[in-house]
């Protein structure tokens, strides 16, 4: 399959002098968008979100396709992951360390108060806040006055004026507007201060969708949301609104598809890779997107940390055919992974230095074993690899716990949480009795957002307790570097880090395999597998 890159270049790094990105899109022509019901409601699948649906402590993805609808940002991407403006009218830097946002006039929130500097300022501001615990944090950890161990403030957020902010970065970063479109960076009315948890369970946002009242949200079944009739900016929607159903399973999920119950999936199950393309046509998508998978050891378990939980680590990884799953189980909708990126993201590499422990080598994988016995005996423990059954991932886990069990002579065997909620939940409170599916999908198009939330000291989604001082300091000189091409060197060689200590053990790049039923037209998935809900149009 032919790969379309796309990434920081997007925003034209390169340009010598002012850095100036103003407008309210890319530049193109809008595209037209084909006439429908604007009182239709689109149906699509989801999962229950795992927190209340406050944009700094949301970073999985089913309350993140949520988050999304609700609220806007300064940014918004297209379907190939460009930036375009949506709340904000400029956001200039002449060194790309000092920055500063102006805010397009007349936007306001859904109570009908409006969308400020100090909206943007005051939500980061409480994201960052060590006591708050939130858990994209770390996305404001570039910002002058973040801490990681204290609360303090962002000393590098100034409100000039009620459309206009400004923000000091710890160094340049070139690419630093690229990260505005992702949740952590959403802005809060001043409602959602007098009881942040409340607020969370019925959401005040501004963005293209908004509750459809106050019963809106049947925990573990559905959401529902309306169009947003204020809300002008360009991803104004085309429908009525979302109803996202929260399905345990995904063949539960396709089979309403099939029925013409559910107008869009983003999901097809292993039962169905072989036929939805057959059965839907010019309906079904298997496009590349920016989903790595893997799974993770826990630090924290005996025979995982030091030297022996190296050697034993390398040899899970070499133990697995991963040729052989991503043809039998996934029939070519996975691509086996060579790093812990994505190809669809500039600066992916296939050629990393260490990369040869993510080839099957069964003799290999045999010996680095035996070498760990030497440490620590393994004995009669038995391997465990958890998941959510949520997720149609049984096959595949079955198939992984095999390949290892075969190769290393031991017992293997999956581990299935009913719901994504509950797998995570147990990965954050550090109650895993083994390995973790850790599957990542990215928050925006950069080879910094699939490393520094994974495996960096403390950061939000680093679950299980990785800790590389070698590897942050070439994930900051990567950061801090004035041009694209020497940060994406200092990514590479960061990755080249984590395959020798492998906190997680890579195994193959996600295609979004989804479909949609005659009941929807204009169906897009963007570069991040999620389809472009307000463009679909219905009836």
């Amino acid at each position: 399959m032919k790969i379309k890159r796309f990434g920081v270049a997007a925003i034209a790094l390169a340009a010598a002098g002012a850095l100036a990105l103003t407008g309210c899109s890319t530049g193109e022509a809008e595209p037209s968008t084909p006439a429908g019901d604007p009182e239709a409601i689109i149906t699509t699948n989801g999962s229950e979100p795992q927190n209340p649906l406050i944009p700094t402590n949301t970073t999985e993805t089913g309350g993140g396709k949520i988050v999304t609808s609700l609220f806007a940002g300064l940014v918004s991407y297209d379907a190939e992951g460009a930036i375009e403006f949506d709340m904000a009218e400029s956001i200039e830097s002449e060194d790309s360390q000092s920055w500063t946002v102006t805010l397009k006039e007349g936007k306001t929130f859904t109570d009908g108060s409006p969308v400020t500097a100090n909206s943007f300022v005051d939500a980061w501001n409480y994201g960052a806040l060590y006591s708050n615990a939130q858990s994209a944090s770390y996305f404001f950890d570039n910002i002058e006055g973040f801490s990681y161990t204290e609360d303090s403030e962002l000393t590098g957020l100034n409100v000039v004026d009620d459309l206009t902010f400004t923000v000091d970065l710890v160094a340049p970063e070139a690419d630093w507007p690229l990260r505005l479109g992702y949740t952590a960076y959403f802005p809060l009315p001043e409602v959602a201060f007098e009881d942040i948890e409340a607020f969370g369970e019925n959401p005040v946002g501004n963005g293209p969708y908004m509750f459809a009242g106050e019963d809106a949200w049947t925990h573990e079944e559905k959401i529902d949301l309306v169009t947003n009739p204020d809300y002008d900016g360009v991803r104004t929607p085309v429908n009525g609104g979302l109803t996202i159903v929260f399905y345990t399973s995904q063949d539960t999920a396709y089979a309403d598809l099939q029925a013409g119950n559910l107008d869009v999936l983003d999901a097809v199950p292993d039962s169905a890779l072989a036929t939805f393309e057959d059965e839907f046509g010019d309906r079904a998508v298997n496009q590349a997107a920016a989903i790595f998978q893997g799974f993770n050891m826990p630090y924290y378990l005996e025979h995982w940390s030091g030297e022996e939980g190296e050697l034993r680590r390398a040899a899970l990884s070499m133990s697995i055919n991963r040729d052989e799953i991503t043809d039998v189980i996934f029939q070519g909708t996975r691509t086996p992974a060579s790093d812990f990126t994505s190809p669809v993201i500039d600066g992916w590499s296939d050629s990393l230095a260490g990369a040869e422990v993510l080839e099957f080598n069964p003799e290999e994988a045999q010996k680095l074993w035996a070498e760990a016995d030497a440490i620590a005996p393994y004995g009669d423990t038995v391997f465990d690899l958890a998941y959510n059954a949520d997720g149609g991932h049984q096959a595949w886990v079955d198939a992984v716990v095999n390949s290892i069990a075969n190769t290393l002579g031991i017992e293997a065997v999956g581990k299935p949480y009913p719901t994504f909620a509950a797998a995570l939940d147990d990965r954050s409170n550090a109650k895993l009795t083994g390995g973790t599916r850790a599957g990542w999908q990215a928050d925006y198009p950069s080879l910094y957002n699939f490393l520094a939330p994974l495996y960096r000291t403390g950061a939000g989604s680093n679950y299980e307790g990785y800790s590389s001082e070698e590897f942050e300091t070439l994930l900051d000189e990567g950061a801090a570097a004035p041009a694209v091409d020497e940060a994406t060197a200092k990514y590479q060689e960061a990755q080249e880090v984590l395959l020798k200590d492998l906190p997680a053990i890579p195994l193959w790049y996600s295609n979004v395999t989804g479909a949609s039923a005659e009941t929807v037209d204009n169906v897009v998935f963007g570069w991040d597998s999620v389809p472009l809900y307000t463009e679909i149009t219905k009836g």
